[in-house]
């Protein structure tokens, strides 16, 4: 099973999103992810290690260590803002 963990800045980025189309359309991608951690696109660089979703008009970054089996959720950004 999963072990599943969120950054600061995620948390705060949640409380702060008011439509509730795009929250439940995060929590579904979540949920997503838990069940399977590689679906996100593989970052490269400086942001190697990470991975992504799409959740128009959002981004959510998070990372997965297969050894110890924990997934991150780092953070929610406006596609924009990258």
């Amino acid at each position: 099973m999963v072990t599943v963990a969120y950054g600061a800045s995620f948390e705060k980025t949640i409380r702060k999103i008011r439509d509730g189309r795009v929250k439940n359309r995060v929590k579904q991608q979540i949920i997503r992810i838990v069940n399977d951690p590689t679906i996100g696109k593989p970052m490269r660089y400086g942001r190697k290690q990470t991975r992504e979703v799409y959740i128009p008009p959002f981004r959510l970054s998070y990372c997965y260590d297969e050894q110890r089996d924990l997934l991150i959720f780092l953070d929610l950004y406006h596609k924009d803002r990258q």
